[in-house]
Formats: structure tokens, sequence, C-alpha cells
């Protein structure tokens, strides 16, 4: 079959690889539903091109449990020689990932790596990738992954990694499928009819394939129909071949062959010919495998039950068996599952999960377990146990937590029944936990205390110390700043005595956060501590956590040289480590950071960057939205409430203040510029309360300034941050310098807008038409104006006169984008807003010049001599 309407997908290619050949790295995405050909399209480019010194692959395999790392051993037994024993003898992930930079640093390029259906990718595959990726921007190397999108959900790991690489260096192909004259032009070739066949085949070029290897009189109307249908046709002993590949995902190797259809005999290559006539490849090595998956799959599916247990029985056999060749665990497993196997399960389980656990592929770990405690009724209680517990901690790992709370209740009955305390006590404690993670903070905290009545009871080890430390940790999220003290201090006093430093930097973190949130200066002494006992003992999840307290709490007293330091220290080391939750956590804090000192732009682009991850946890979640929807209600743009009262949905259950506060306050504040603050009245109040049972003087002073701007009056005996405790004496002046001083224009703004005297109020205006904040901005022009002020610029109506239809900035910014030919989604990703907001302006735009088109509106724009300034106004955003 000719290869159709590929030909600008190949140029692509081979430009990006003549980029690579100039020493930048690239990653190539190609993209599309099974059977679009993607394979086929990367083996024409790499036949043809003449540029890159070496091309590797490696392909991930559709197993019941990815084997880990599975391309790498492919890419590794390619190149051979050093690179291939590095990679044999590594123990751990970090070693393969060295081993393969290590090659990748020395080889000759430009190199081309091609990594086939990473849909299947196991976890640790998918790191390396993403590892590979962040460093390739030094590197000769063109990596290129293939997926299959229609496979790939919302929330798909592959996504994950997809939208941690650096943009600069990643490319797309999206192949389409083939078009109805391409359809035409290889039915007549085949010498078939094309009647209908684009339609039954939706141009896919598999499905095309497949159906034209049938007679022409017997068009299948599914793809199944048409393997069955051409399998039919193979004598018997090509029949158990095929039969037999079926059940191997990937290629089933010669010497399998041999052992498992031994029937095949000296006819092999009579009978290999039969099956490649059916749409099977032999691979240079001798083996055999389907030219693609969904054959297989319907091969597979269309064996008896009874048929396909015992070819995966007899597969098992001649796996364990083999000691010439390394056989995966993982492979292991996946046909003693399948063969019902339970002593094998068994036997090679638990290596698998292990082994994948190292690798840090956690998610194939997690499935592992699950795999074996399905087999396990027949193990001692004990041993039932220890497995569930290993699988609830992966499943935690990779936020799966409602698994991973039914795995830890399932092993503490079977520890309650053996009578063990102390394994009781410590799932208490991982229960409370992951209450907390699954937003029920009732349940968090009464199983803490569960944790520490049991544990109490016992000689005091590891497990108290920790328990300990989780109750500080409970404590210091809510605030409560006492309670997270003592229970503080008694974890470190235990983890002291005991040695254990990994639960001295956790405690450390909790007490220093404590106190920082306090006003307290040991505060950040505690906290450095514990960063320094986490980096010392390489202690990574307990670093980035201590980097995001540390930044956290200088940005809660609006210290920004301090927290602008540790996020930028913080997100270095997580991407480093890939701590990706961790990026994503302090990236919306830097969101946070950004809005308070006025670079609206750089806020809004870091929140939307959290906000449209597929994987993002709600308290990573919550201040990107947050800020999201300020920079919305300060601009004046549309739907400042949608992601507001998203974050009001996350952050409600967690019963923090340090969630719900600064949702509420936000709310109060887009309602406030609405004239609306009314209807606001009892969430503040409510918000109000709460901050007086969890003290924290700058979010009681944000909710005390919302709540005295709504109800008036004042409450006394309340500890507020100083600017808020001047605006609350009415000393509106001092309060604006005091934000000066801090770095917050925006704020400072707010407090000059309340000044009498002209001099503030012209400089508040001046701040809120630099930042763009034009409802505020409105407010003081009409107040200046009441006190007989005159020749006050009527910022953005004062631009109207430049243009007599009328336009705002925001829709100058719009226009010019249409201009440029942008549909509606185009242009809400460069203005970081929803495509709903981009409608409401292009409908302005369109009612105001009078035109019924997008079209029409760019002709319009230029006849006007509004071409200029709309351009004008776009660039005012960036």
């Amino acid at each position: 079959m000719n290869l159709l309407e590929r030909e600008p997908s190949l140029e692509s290619l081979n430009g990006w690889l003549a980029q690579t050949s100039a020493g930048t790295g690239c990653v190539v995405l190609v993209a599309g539903e099974a059977g679009i050909g993607k394979t086929a399209l990367l083996q024409e480019f790499t036949s043809r091109q003449r540029l890159a010194k070496q091309v590797l692959w490696g392909g991930c395999e559709a197993l019941f449990t990815p084997h880990p790392l599975a391309p790498f051993y492919d890419i590794a037994r390619q190149a051979g020689g050093e690179f291939q024993r590095a990679i044999a003898m590594a123990e751990t992930r970090d070693g393969v990932f060295n081993a393969t930079m290590d090659h990748l640093s020395r080889g000759a390029m430009p190199m081309i790596l091609v990594f086939e259906d990473v849909h299947w990718a196991d976890e640790a595959t998918l790191d390396l990738i993403k590892y590979l990726g962040r460093r390739l921007t030094r590197l000769g190397v063109m990596l290129i992954a293939t997926y299959r999108d229609d496979e790939v959900g919302a929330r798909h790991p592959l996504l994950a990694v997809l939208g941690d690489l650096p943009p600069a260096i990643v490319h797309r192909l999206h192949l389409s499928p083939l078009s109805a004259s391409a359809v035409a032009t290889l039915a007549k070739e085949a010498g078939h009819s094309a009647a209908g066949l684009h339609e039954i085949t939706g141009g896919n070029p598999f499905f095309v394939t497949e159906t034209l290897a049938v007679p022409a009189d017997k068009v299948p109307a599914t793809v199944r129909d048409a393997v069955i249908a051409r399998l039919a046709r193979l004598s018997q002993p090509a029949r158990a071949l095929v039969n037999l590949a079926a059940l191997v995902p990937g290629k089933t190797e010669r010497w399998l062959l041999d052992k498992a259809a031994p029937e095949s005999g000296s006819d092999f290559g009579a009978l290999l010919a039969e099956c490649l006539a059916v749409g099977m490849v032999a691979m240079p090595d001798g083996s055999l495998a389907f030219r693609h998956e969904l054959a297989r799959r319907a091969v597979e599916e269309h064996l008896p039950v009874p048929q396909r247990q015992a070819l995966h029985a007899r597969i098992l056999q001649i796996l364990q068996r083999e000691i010439g060749h390394e056989i995966p665990t993982t492979r292991l497993v996946h046909h003693a599952d399948l063969a019902g196997d339970e002593a094998a399960v068994l036997r090679h389980g638990p290596l698998a999960a292990e082994r994948a656990a190292s690798l840090g592929a956690h998610r194939e770990a997690a499935a592992h377990y699950a795999t074996v405690l399905r087999h396990a009724s027949s193990l001692p209680d004990e041993r039932r146990a220890e497995l569930y517990e290993q699988r609830s901690y992966e499943c935690y790992l990779i936020d799966e937590i409602g698994a991973a709370i039914s795995a830890r209740e399932a092993a503490l009955e079977l520890r309650r029944a053996a009578g063990d305390p102390l394994k009781v006590g410590d799932n208490f404690r991982w229960l409370s936990r992951l209450a907390w993670f699954n937003g029920q903070k009732a349940a968090a905290e009464d199983y803490a205390k569960l944790a520490i009545a049991t544990l109490e009871a016992q000689p005091p080890g590891r497990e108290l110390a920790m328990a300990y430390s989780n109750c500080a940790q409970l404590y210091m999220l809510a605030n409560a700043a006492e309670l997270a003290l003592q229970w503080g201090g008694k974890a470190i006093d235990l983890a002291t005595t005991l040695g254990e430093t990994d639960i001295l930097s956790h405690a450390y973190n909790n007490v220093g956060t404590t106190r920082a949130t306090r006003l307290d200066p040991g505060g950040r002494d505690d906290l450095e501590r514990s960063l320094a006992l986490a980096l010392a003992g390489g202690f990574q999840e307990h670093a980035a956590r201590a980097y995001t307290n540390l930044a956290t709490t200088a940005l809660r007293r609006r210290d920004f040289t301090y927290a602008n330091q540790y996020l930028q220290a913080g997100i270095a080391y997580s991407e480093e480590h890939d701590l990706d939750s961790w990026v994503r956590y302090m990236t919306g804090s830097r969101a946070t950071a950004r809005l308070m000192q006025g670079d609206w732009a750089a806020a809004a682009d870091d929140a939307q960057a959290v906000i449209r991850h597929p994987r993002v946890a709600p308290v990573s979640r919550i201040p990107a939205l947050v800020v999201l929807g300020l920079v919305r209600a300060r601009r004046g743009d549309p739907d400042a409430e949608t992601p507001l009262a998203e974050a009001a949905e996350l952050a409600l259950p967690t019963g923090e203040i340090q969630r719900i506060g600064p949702v509420i306050a936000a709310r109060a504040e887009a309602a406030w510029l609405k004239g609306d603050l009314a209807a606001m009245a009892g969430e503040i109040r409510t918000g109000n309360d709460l901050a007086r049972q969890q003290p924290d003087p700058w979010m009681d002073g944000e909710l005390a300034f919302w709540l005295h701007r709504c109800e008036g009056g004042l409450e006394e005996g309340v500890e507020l941050a100083e600017p808020y405790r001047l605006q609350r004496a009415g000393k509106w002046l001092a309060a604006a310098v005091a934000w000066e001083k801090l770095g917050c224009p925006y704020e400072q703004a707010m407090a000059l807008a309340e000044c009498t005297d002209e001099p503030d109020l012209r400089r508040s205006l001046e701040i809120l038409e630099r930042l763009g904040a034009v409802p505020l901005a409105g407010m003081v022009r009409r107040k200046l104006r009441a006190g007989g002020v005159r020749g006050i610029a009527r910022g953005a109506q004062a631009r109207h006169r430049q243009n007599p239809q009328g336009l705002t900035t925001r829709e100058l910014a719009v226009l010019a984008l249409v201009t440029q030919g942008l549909r509606n989604a185009d242009i809400a990703r460069r203005l970081f807003v929803s495509e709903k907001t981009v409608d409401h302006h292009v409908s302005a735009i369109l009612g105001k010049l009078g035109v019924r088109s997008r079209g029409e509106a760019a002709a319009a724009a230029h006849r006007l001599g509004l071409a200029d300034a709309a351009k004008t106004g776009a660039a005012g955003k960036k």
C-alpha cells in the first residue's frame, strides 16, 4: 500500500530533524487513533532521512500490567555494548536514567529515538520520557513518541507528562484519517470497489487495509470481522501460531514459538508465509507480531475462554523454565493471572510489584498488588495485611486515594484480628493522612486520635513519633497553633531520641509553619532546619514540602523577597526530582505572589498552567482559580464568577481558613466591584467567624476589612496585620504607605481611593490605570468628579474617542487577534481568559462595528483605521 496524504507530515519531521542536527534536541508527539498509520509514517521517515547517525526504536506493550521501562530495554538491546550492560545491571530507576543520559551524551548526533504506543507506557517510562524531554536542549536527539489520542482520557497519566515537557522543544503531529479520494485510490490499487468503503472505515488506514484484504464480495461491517475472515483461510498449524501470538502482547520470540508450537517443525517457513499473508510481520530477530494491536485483540477475544487459559498456562510454563533469556516478572504475572495459576501469581506478583516500585512505576506496582490480592485468599493473614498496606501506599503515591483507603481499611481489619497494636496504630495514622487528602477533615482527626491512643499503650517507637507529627500537621493546617506546637514538640522529642531524621524533618516543618503563621521569627529557623535535614537525608518529598511552607509563610506576610527566593529554589528542586505535584502547588503560590505584586499577566499565566493541567490536586487548583478570578474581576473581564465559584466548591469541604479565606475575600472583592457586596454578607460573616477560630493576622485582617465594608462596625480584640489595622482605624494614607512598602500596588491604590484629597485620588487612579484595573479606576474617577474636579482623563473612554465605535481596550485586543485569523479558543489562550469570555467580546465587537461576521469585522477594522489601535491594545496585554 502507498503512504498517501502524509507528505506534509514527512516534511515537518525532516525540518525538525534538520534543526536537531544543529545540536538542539526536540520532542515530536505523533498522535492519532488506532490504525491511523503512525508506525508506517515513522518507518517511511527513518528510511528516507540521511542525517541521523543512529535510529533506535522501543515500544510499549499492552500487558495487563506494563513491564517497567520496556522501551528502554529494547533500545539498549539495539544499541548494544556498554549501554546494554549498564541498563541490564541497573537496580533502580535512577540507574536506568543515568545510563540512558550517559549513552545519549556520548553518542554520535543527531540521533532519533522512537517510543511507540506510549499510551501503554508504565509510570517509570513516562517519568524517563519527561526526564529526557527536560534535558534535550543540550543534546542533538530527536525523541519521537507515538500514542493513541482516542485512548487517552482526561486523567490519563500521559497527559500530565506531555503537559510538563518544555513547550519550546515540543512539536506535535496529529494524523488525520484518509480522505474519500485516498481511500478510493487504495481500493482501485487492490482491485476493490470503493463504494461505501470510506463510510464503513471512516478513512482509518488500518481499517481500509484490513477490509481490502478480504474478497471484494465480503466486505465486513467491522474490522474484527475482517480479521477473523482472513484467519479462516489459514491451515490448522498456522492458525495455532496465530492464536499463540495473539496471547503475547508486543511480539512473540522465535524460541517461544518453537517451544509452544512444536508442530510447526521444519515447515515453519511455510507457516510463517501464511501468517504474513494475513497481516502479521516477522521481525529481524525472528519474532512474530501482529501488524496492528487491534488485530491481535480481535484474535484473542475470538478464542474461547478455556482455550485462552490453556494457552496462557502453556506459555507460562515455558517462560518459567527459560534460563537463556531474560524474562521480566511482569510478563510472568500477566500469563499467570490470565491462566488462573494462583501459585504462580503469588510467586511472581510481589517481585514484579517491588521491582516496579523501585523504578518509580508506582501505578504498575499498585496494579501488581491488586492482581496478587485477587489470588491471595490462601495466604496467611499477616502476609495479606502486608500486601494491602503495600498496595495502599502505592495508590497513595499515584493519587488514587479511594483505593488507598479501601486497601488500608482491609489491612487494619487483618491487623486487628491478629492482635498487632503497632500495625493497627500505624494503619490508623495512615487512614488519618488519607482521609485528609480525601477532604474528610473530621475523619482525619478521629483516626489521628485513635492512632495516638493505640500507640501510646505500647513502647514508644517510630510509629508513635510519626503519629505525633501527623497530629501536629493536622492542627497546623487548621491554624490550631497551640495544639500544633504541642504535638510537634512531642514528635521532635521522640524522633530525636530514636534518631529518626525523616520524622524530625516532618515535625520541624509543622512547628515552623505554625510559628511563622503567627509571625514568630523563629518559625523560619525551624523550617530551614526541616529543609536542611531533608536535603541531607535525601528525603525529597520532605524537602519539597519545606520549600513550599517556607515560601507560603513568607507570602502570607507579604515578604516577597523570601517568598520569591524559596519559590524559585523549590520549583527548581521539584522539577529536578520530578516532584510534579509540588511544582504545581508552588506554581499556584507563585501566581498569588505575582498577583499581589501587580504582575497580572504573569499571574494569569501561572494560574492557567495549573488549572489546565489534567492531574492537579484541589489544594493546588484552589489558589490558581482565585488568582484567575481576581485578575478577571480587577480588569473588568466577564466570567470572573466561574473560577471563584469552583474555588469555593473545592475549598469549603477542607474546613481550613487558609483555603476558604482567600476564596471568600476574592468573591467579596468581585461582588464589590460589581456593586453587589451586600449579597456576600452571610458568606463573609461565615468566613470571619472561621478566621476567629483559626487566627492568622493577615487572613483575619482581609476578612475583617470586607466585613466592615459590608456591614460596618468594628470588632475588638482581634490581632490584624499592620495595613489592615491602619485601614480599620481609618488611616487610609498610612495604610497606602504600608502597602507601598510591602510592594502591593493594587492594595495601595485601594487605600488611596478611600482618601479625600485630590492628589491621593489622582495617585490611586494613576496606579490603577497602569495595572489595567478598569472597574476600580472608574470608581475613583467618579469620586473625583463628584468632588468637583474637572479635566480628568477618562481612561478607556478617552481612548474611545480614537475609535467612535467605543471599543474597550480588551475589545481592541480581541479585535487585533481576530484580524490575524485566530479562532476564539486560540484568542482565549493568548489572553488567559475563557473561550466563553472571548465569545462575549466578539459579540460586542460585531455589534459595535455593525457587522455580521469575523471577516467583516477585520475588514471594518482596517477601513476605520482601528487595526493599529487594535494592535496597540493587544500589545499592552502581553
